[in-house]
């Protein structure tokens, strides 16, 4: 296996395992596993807990194991149930039309993307979940421009520019992998944009971010790790 592969590889597993600590560490699910405040689930601890092992033992045994197969295919359908269980009746049910919403579904259904990328029956399923995540946030970064600039460190001058720049970027880098457009280059593209966001913007988020977050940022922190490393993975399919 190449070096960036090896490197998109880890990257991927230790976001999956991260996320899985972070359930041992702070009360309740992840908001990105399930659409409920985690103090609605926090007296669920066998079951958050159990949650949290198998994320953290099907993480790191991606990033360092070599025959992970079968093992990213169990986590790519543990995922998706609960993309389907959990997240589609919430998000059918309530305000299905304000994309926003959707947020933590897609990246969800990316991060399955990601396990199912792995096994090479199913292969092609894991792209298009996460093109489809990367376009409809490319959108979002149109939607909700106030939003998004926000996020852009104070230091880093001509926050609407860079938020146009990454809306751009991201539905360029979906519509690419949706048709297979130089897909060396652009993965290799959208890594390097991911990890940047990862450097730049989230790790710096997380580090100052209050008791009152309950670690949703460094859950933001450990899915755009995730995120980079599955734009190295997908360099396979080119």
């Amino acid at each position: 296996m190449q070096p960036l592969q090896l490197a998109g590889k880890l990257f991927y597993g230790i976001g999956i395992a991260g996320i899985g600590v972070l359930q041992f560490i702070y009360p309740g699910f992840r908001p990105v596993l399930l659409p409920i405040p985690p103090e609605d689930t926090q007296h669920l601890n066998f079951l958050v807990y159990l949650v949290a092992a198998i994320l953290v033992i099907a993480g790191l045994f991606v990033a360092f194991m070599q025959q992970v197969k079968p093992v990213a295919h169990g986590l790519g359908i543990f995922l998706m149930l609960f993309v389907i269980a959990g997240h589609l009746p919430q998000r059918l049910i309530n305000h299905p039309g304000i994309l926003g919403a959707w947020t933590d579904a897609l990246k969800l259904l990316g991060l399955a993307g990601g396990a199912f990328g792995s096994m090479e029956k199913i292969a092609l399923c894991g792209p298009y979940f996460f093109a489809v995540m990367l376009i409809v946030f490319g959108i979002d970064h149109f939607l909700y421009t106030d939003f998004v600039k926000s996020l852009v460190p104070a230091w880093i001058p001509g926050s609407l520019f860079w938020t146009y720049v990454g809306a751009i970027g991201l539905m360029g880098a979906g519509l690419a992998i949706l048709i297979k457009f130089k897909p060396k280059i652009i993965s290799l593209l959208l890594a390097i944009m991911l990890f940047l966001w990862l450097v730049v913007l989230h790790i710096p988020r997380a580090v100052v971010a209050p008791v009152t977050d309950r670690a949703n940022e460094w859950t933001s922190v450990f899915e755009c790790l995730a995120f980079s490393g599955m734009a190295l993975l997908y360099r396979r399919y080119s």
